[in-house]
C-alpha cells in the first residue's frame, strides 16, 4: 500500500513539473514575442529569483482553489429557474439577445489569446454557432443578477463517452479581475459533473495563454499533451495545450473543501 501511495505522489509531482515546464516555456516565448533579447531574459530570471529570495511565498494551498470553493456553497436553482449561483455570479442558458453584445466583444484584443477568436464575427452565423448546434451548449455569465459579462459553454459534446470541451470568455472589460471567471468556471464544472453527470471535461489553450493554463490548473485540470503547430494565427504556427479534469478529482478537491492527504 505504501509503495502505491508513493507512486501516486510521484506521479502528481511529475505532472506538476510538466505544468511548470510548460508555463516557463510559454513565458519565454512571450518575452521573445515582445522583442526582449537574450541578455534581458537573463536579467528577468535574476529579478524573479530575487523576488523569491526576498519575499515569503504565498500560502495558496499548493495553488488550488479547494480552500476557497466548495460544492456546498453553490446555490442550485437549475430545476426551478435554470440558474446556478455562487456569490455574485450566476450562469443561465444563453439567449439570442446576447449575440450582438458578444459580437462586440469579439473585436477586443484580449480574445487573441483564447479560442473564442475562432468564433464567427457575423451576427447571424454567430447565433447559429452558439444557439443552433446539437454539439455545443453555451451559457451567459451574469454578475450582480443582470450584468451580462461573459459566456461559458461546452463544445464537442460526446454523450456516449460522457465528456465535452469547455470554452469561456469574460467579454465585459470593466468586470474583469473580479474573480468572475473563477466562479463561473466552478458553476459550469458543477453543471457538467452533477447535472449532466458527465465524467470528463477537457480544454484547449494556446501555449502562451499562461493565465488560462494557471486558472484551470487550480481547478485540478491536468496536462494531457501538447499539440505542436496545431493552429495558424497571423501566419504563424502555434502550439496548443490540452488539459483534462475527471469527475473523481473534482469531488476529491471540492466536495468537502479539502483533499485527503496521501
Amino acid at each position: 500500500m505504501s509503495n502505491m501511495v508513493n507512486s501516486l505522489e510521484k506521479l502528481e509531482k511529475d505532472k506538476h513539473k510538466q505544468i511548470i515546464k510548460l508555463v516557463t516555456h510559454s513565458f519565454y516565448k512571450e518575452l521573445v514575442n515582445y522583442g526582449v533579447d537574450a541578455t534581458d531574459i537573463i536579467n528577468v530570471s535574476t529579478e524573479l529569483l530575487d523576488h523569491v529570495l526576498q519575499k515569503k511565498p504565498l500560502n495558496n494551498n499548493n495553488g488550488y482553489y479547494r480552500d476557497d470553493l466548495r460544492i456546498s456553497d453553490l446555490n442550485d436553482l437549475w430545476e426551478s429557474e435554470k440558474r446556478l449561483l455562487l456569490r455574485d455570479v450566476h450562469i443561465e442558458p444563453l439567449f439570442p439577445d446576447a449575440v450582438p453584445v458578444i459580437c462586440d466583444w469579439l473585436e477586443h484584443r484580449e480574445i487573441l489569446q483564447t479560442f473564442i477568436r475562432f468564433f464567427p464575427r457575423d451576427q447571424k452565423k454567430l447565433r447559429q454557432y452558439l444557439l443552433e448546434s446539437e454539439s455545443r451548449t453555451y451559457f451567459a455569465i451574469k454578475y450582480l443578477n443582470d450584468h451580462l459579462v461573459g459566456i461559458i459553454g461546452a463544445e464537442n459534446i460526446d454523450h456516449e463517452n460522457k465528456k465535452l470541451e469547455m470554452k469561456k470568455f469574460i467579454g465585459a472589460s470593466e468586470f474583469r479581475n473580479r474573480g468572475i471567471g473563477k466562479l463561473s468556471t466552478f458553476l459550469f464544472l458543477y453543471y457538467v459533473f452533477e447535472i449532466l453527470e458527465y465524467r470528463k471535461i477537457y480544454i484547449h489553450s494556446l501555449d502562451t495563454n499562461i493565465k488560462n493554463i494557471n486558472l484551470n490548473t487550480k481547478f485540478g485540470f491536468e496536462l494531457e499533451g501538447i499539440l505542436y503547430s496545431e493552429v495558424i494565427i497571423n501566419d504563424q504556427p502555434r502550439d496548443v495545450v490540452r488539459m483534462g479534469l475527471l469527475k473523481e478529482k473534482w469531488h476529491s478537491f471540492f466536495e468537502n473543501g479539502t483533499e485527503d492527504d496521501r
